[in-house]
């Protein structure tokens, strides 16, 4: 009941909600208040920013007409929302920008964004979309995310979700990805996981999404993340675009129990690995695995 829990959620922004400032802000509020109900204390929210805009992004999303929210106010918004969130309910919220593999012009900019908001809740760059399209085809992916390297911002992306184990590795050894959202078919390429399991690479994992999407057999026991388990990889367990699906943390943590065997000595240690790979710099980092430490009734020293 009261299990602290780290979530490096993977959802996005809601066409409903584009270009309206007020709606935005009280989203990224919601949203902290959501996550606290279900014992969260740390969580990174990622989105698009120009699926929220709707002026200085071409083309306008959603066949809006042209207004006065740009990709940079969105960011904003929702630095502002998530922050009045914090102070409300007691946790920890921040952001990572998403490029999209359909719109490889944004790239350059969401970086930019990254790189101006980083001190204000913004923690990294991700790259989401259909993994059919890939960096050799649009490099200016491959642009944004070297100039995050040089600029030292942390970097995520979405691969082998429904894509091939190949484009895991493209995630992994071209754009210099330090975590893999999703990853299941990384399976289907031995060599390849074997190398990322020896480098303590984190996959970020939604149970109850891979159903809903198609990405994983809809047989909860014979998912990917079973495998996972059994091999004390990195990972984490998160919701995926919750208000789409009608999910909530709570819901992936009881499917995993249910009919993937997770104890909840299995549960702390994933929170823990979930924490070590969060984007937050070091001192916060290690404050927040204190917490972990002390909620779980652990010492550090002796930690898995």
């Amino acid at each position: 009941k009261d299990q602290k829990a780290v979530s490096l959620i993977l959802c996005f922004s809601l066409w409903f909600f584009s270009g309206d400032r007020e709606a935005i802000k009280r989203i990224a509020y919601e949203f902290v208040e959501d996550k606290a109900k279900e014992g969260v204390i740390y969580v990174e929210v990622r989105y698009s920013p120009h699926f929220l805009a709707n002026t200085e992004v071409d083309p306008i999303p959603w066949n809006q007409k042209e207004g006065d929210v740009s990709p940079d106010e969105v960011v904003h918004l929702v630095n502002e929302g998530l922050s009045e969130g914090e102070r409300a309910f007691n946790i920890k919220a921040r952001s990572i920008l998403c490029c999209m593999r359909h719109m490889p012009s944004w790239s350059m900019d969401v970086v930019k964004l990254c790189k101006k908001y980083r001190k204000e809740g913004v923690v990294a760059i991700d790259l989401a979309g259909d993994e059919s399209l890939n960096c050799e085809a649009y490099p200016d992916h491959k642009n944004a995310y070297e100039e995050a390297v040089l600029c030292e911002i942390h970097r995520t992306v979405h691969a082998g979700e429904v894509g091939p184990a190949s484009v895991v590795k493209e995630a992994v050894d071209v754009l210099k990805a330090e975590r893999v959202g999703h990853g299941y078919n990384t399976l289907e390429d031995q060599d390849l996981y074997k190398r990322l399991l020896a480098q303590d690479m984190h996959f970020e994992v939604c149970p109850i999404s891979s159903k809903l999407t198609g990405a994983c057999d809809p047989d909860f026991t014979k998912h990917p993340v079973i495998t996972f388990r059994k091999d004390k990889a990195n990972y984490s367990l998160n919701t995926d675009d919750p208000l789409i699906f009608n999910s909530n943390l709570h819901l992936d943590y009881n499917t995993a129990h249910k009919y993937m065997g997770f104890t909840e000595e299995e549960f702390k240690r994933l929170n823990i690995k979930s924490a070590e790979s969060c984007f937050l710099p070091e001192k916060e980092k290690k404050e927040l695995l204190q917490r972990l430490y002390e909620a779980y009734g652990m010492i550090q020293s002796t930690a898995f």
